[in-house]
C-alpha cells in the first residue's frame, strides 16, 4: 500500500502547540459561548463550589476526595491548587462557581467514533449479526470528508456530555482517511487516544500515522489496535511487537460473544506475551475463573461497555469478580450501539446490571466506585493516571462543572448519589481540556451545532446512495 502525503499541520494544531487557542475556540458560532476569549497562558480561578470531587484521598475526605466550599486553581494547563480560599494569581479569571459542582472530565476508554454513521442501526440484532449487516458494510462506504463529519460530530457529543478523555478503537482505514479521522478528534478539543489496526502488510503504517499525525499534536497519543484470535496469531505477535517497539498499549476486543471462545483470543494474547499492563481488553464478558486470576495477577487492564452489552444481548461483564481479582476496569461507550455519549446512562448501567444480576445493591461498583471508574478508574486504566482523571495539582486540567440546580437534580439530599442516578449531560454546563475552555453556559465554544449536524446527515445521505 502506497501511504499518502502526511497531513499538514494546520493552523489549530500550531496554535495549540504553542499555548494559544485553537480555532475550534473563536471560529464564528451563534449564541452566548461563542463570545468566551481566553488569553493565552491565561490562569482561572473556580471559586466557591458546593463540592468538589478531587479523586484524590490525599487532598479531600474518603475515597472521592471530596471537599465543600473549595477552590481549583487551573494554570498553564494544569492543575494548580485545589482549597478554600485560595488567593488569585494576578491578570487570573476568576468564575463564581457557587451553588455547582467541581469534577475532573471523565475518560471514556473504549469507543469506535465512527460509527455514529449507523447510530440505532441493526437494533433487533446480537453483536454477530449487527456486526455482518452494519458494522462491515458501512465501513468501506465512508470516504475521508464522510469520516470527518461522523467523527467530528460524535467527538463533539462526547465533549458536551463531559468526557474530556477518549480511547478510539479504530479500525483499519486509508491513510487518507486517518488524516481526516485525526483532524476531526484534534479540531473537537477533546484529549484522545488513537487505537490503531493495520492493513496486513501494511503494518508499518501505525508507526507512520503515530509520527505524523499523532506526536504533533499536544491532546493526541496511541495505541496499536487488535482483534484477537489464535488462527491469525502471527500478525497478532506481529502487533505486540510494534506495540512494545513503539512503547504503546495493545488493545483488543476480547470474548465480548459466547462464540468468541473459538478465536481462542485469551491463549494466543498469552502465547505472544501480551498478559501486562500494557494490555487492554474490551469487554471481557465470557471470561471463566481461571482467566479472571490471570487477569489480575498479570495487572491486564479491562474496558466495561454495559451500555453496549446490553443492546447487542452479549452478556453481562463479571465484574465484582475481576475488582476482587484487583483488575484495573474503566468504563467505555462503545460507539454506535450504545446509542448515546451520556457518561451518567452509562454509570448508571454498570451498576444496574450488577445489582439486578446479583440482587445485591452491596456489589460492586458501588456509587463512588462507578463514578471513580469514569474518572480516575478509566485513567489508571489505560496507563494516564499521571496526567488525567483527578483535581490533582500538577495533572493536566481537565475539568468538568456541574450544576445540581435542576429540575432533575434537586433538591439536596445525598449528592454523590444523587450525580449518578439523577445527572444528566445538560447538567454539565462547563468543560476544560487541558485548562482550556470548550463548553460554558451549556454550549459548546465557537461551534455551531446545527453545521456540524447538517455535515453529518450530508455524510449519511451518501451512505445510503452507495450501492
Amino acid at each position: 500500500m502506497t501511504l499518502q502525503n502526511p497531513l499538514r499541520l494546520n493552523r489549530r494544531s500550531l496554535l495549540a502547540g504553542a499555548g494559544g487557542l485553537s480555532l475550534a475556540a473563536v471560529s464564528p458560532a451563534a449564541g452566548p459561548a461563542a463570545a468566551v476569549t481566553e488569553r493565552p497562558g491565561q490562569a482561572t480561578l473556580l471559586r466557591g463550589a458546593a463540592l468538589v470531587l478531587t479523586m484524590d484521598p490525599h487532598i479531600g475526605d474518603g475515597e472521592l476526595g471530596l471537599l465543600e466550599g473549595a477552590d481549583v486553581l487551573l494554570r498553564h494547563g494544569r492543575i494548580a491548587d485545589v482549597g478554600k480560599r485560595l488567593e488569585a494569581p494576578r491578570g487570573a479569571r476568576v468564575r463564581d462557581v457557587s451553588g455547582q459542582f467541581v469534577l475532573p472530565g471523565f475518560v471514556d476508554i473504549h469507543n469506535h467514533l465512527w460509527q455514529s454513521s449507523i447510530r440505532g442501526g441493526c437494533s433487533d440484532q446480537d453483536v454477530a449479526d449487527w456486526l455482518k449487516a452494519c458494522n462491515r458494510p458501512t465501513l468501506p462506504k465512508i470516504d475521508a470528508a464522510d469520516m470527518y463529519a461522523f467523527v467530528h460530530l460524535a467527538a463533539l457529543d462526547a465533549l458536551q456530555a463531559g468526557v474530556t478523555t477518549v480511547v478510539d478503537w479504530v479500525h483499519a482505514i486509508p491513510y487518507a482517511t486517518s488524516e481526516r479521522y485525526v483532524q476531526a478528534l484534534d479540531d473537537a478539543g477533546l484529549r484522545f487516544v488513537y487505537a490503531m489496526a493495520s492493513f496486513e502488510g501494511a503494518e508499518d503504517q501505525v508507526r507512520t500515522v503515530k509520527e505524523r499525525l499523532l506526536d504533533p499534536l499536544p491532546l493526541a497519543s496511541a495505541q496499536v489496535a487488535v482483534h484477537a484470535r489464535r488462527a491469525g496469531i502471527a500478525s497478532l505477535r506481529a502487533s505486540w511487537k510494534q506495540a512494545q517497539d513503539l512503547g504503546l498499549m495493545l488493545n483488543s476486543h476480547v470474548l465480548e460473544h459466547r462464540t468468541d471462545r473459538d478465536d481462542e483470543q485469551i491463549r494466543a494474547l498469552r502465547e505472544i506475551g501480551a498478559f501486562g499492563p500494557g494490555l487492554l481488553m474490551n469487554h471481557a464478558i465470557h471470561l471463566s475463573r481461571e482467566e479472571i486470576a490471570l487477569l489480575g495477577d498479570h495487572d491486564v487492564r479491562v474496558a466495561h461497555c454495559p451500555l453496549s452489552n446490553m443492546r447487542l444481548a452479549s452478556g453481562v461483564m463479571p465484574l465484582p469478580k475481576l475488582h476482587k481479582a484487583g483488575v484495573k476496569a474503566g468504563l467505555g461507550h462503545d460507539g454506535g450501539t450504545n446509542d448515546t455519549s451520556d457518561m451518567f446512562a452509562l454509570m448508571k448501567a454498570a451498576v444496574g446490571l450488577q445489582r439486578a444480576v446479583h440482587e445485591d445493591p452491596q456489589i460492586h461498583p458501588t456509587l463512588p466506585a462507578v463514578l471513580r471508574m469514569g474518572t480516575l478508574g478509566g485513567a489508571e486504566a489505560i496507563g494516564m493516571a499521571d496526567q488525567v482523571g483527578s483535581l490533582t495539582p500538577g495533572k493536566r486540567a481537565d475539568v468538568l462543572v456541574l450544576d445540581p440546580g435542576t429540575l432533575n437534580f434537586a433538591p439536596r439530599f445525598d449528592w454523590t448519589s444523587q450525580i449518578v442516578l439523577n445527572g444528566q449531560p445538560p447538567n454539565i454546563t462547563d468543560v476544560y481540556v487541558d485548562g482550556r475552555l470548550r463548553k460554558t453556559g451549556g454550549e459548546l465554544v465557537g461551534v455551531d451545532p446545527e453545521k456540524v449536524v447538517h455535515a453529518a446527515e450530508r455524510a449519511a445521505a451518501h451512505l445510503t446512495s452507495t450501492p
